[in-house]
């Protein structure tokens, strides 16, 4: 039997280690909807896709969401996740149509990541010769870009550039130093990243 081209969705806060006494809120969605919801969080992996189909919930951006359980063949989730972008380490990073960069540091559990978008980045302060957005994209050019992957998550390519530490710390001085007081003070935590991933949209 076919899946159904709508699914009843309940959804809900997630407040990990507690009982939620958040509202539940009920909404039909399409299949396509959906897919593309699980697939945010699976990764293009029909046996995965499938797995939770049948399971009936995700964790997704904060949010549980569960539906009665759904039974299909992996051929028919192989035939829904077509459409989705593959890795594609042809190519090759064009900083120009990067959307945001991610700030890595640490490793392993104390890996951390924090997402800067373009947008926010290209604000500078007042008479500041550049942007901090500039100033990520000319210190990095310097180091080369590796392919990473396609992420399902951000709908973008990711590059990785790992930085040697010295050059990270002045890449996060000089970012700090052009930002305005705003960017300035939400920044100020950031440390030297170990490496930026750069977003690019397809």
């Amino acid at each position: 039997m076919p899946l159904p081209l709508e699914i009843p969705v309940r959804y809900t806060e997630e407040d990990a280690g507690y009982v939620s006494v958040r509202p539940v809120i009920k909404q039909n969605f399409r299949l396509n909807e959906l897919v593309d919801m699980v697939v945010r969080v699976t990764g293009k992996n029909a046996s995965r896709v499938q797995q939770i189909f049948q399971s009936g919930t995700v964790i997704y951006n904060g949010y549980r969401y569960w539906w009665e359980s759904l039974r299909a063949d992996l051929t028919e989730i192989q035939n829904l996740l077509i459409s989705f972008p593959e890795d594609d380490p042809s190519i090759s990073l064009d900083r120009s149509k990067a959307i945001a960069v991610l700030f890595e540091t640490g490793g392993g559990t104390q890996l951390h990541v924090i997402e800067i978008s373009r947008e926010e980045a290209s604000e500078k302060r007042l008479f500041a010769v550049t942007t901090p957005w500039k100033i990520i994209v000319e210190q990095s050019a310097a180091f080369p870009a590796r392919y990473e992957k396609y992420s399902h998550a951000r709908k973008a390519d990711l590059h990785r550039v790992s930085l040697p530490f010295a050059s990270a710390q002045h890449l996060l001085a000089s970012m700090l130093q052009s930002a305005p007081r705003a960017r300035r003070n939400r920044w100020s935590t950031l440390r030297p990243p170990a490496a930026l991933l750069f977003l690019s949209p397809r």
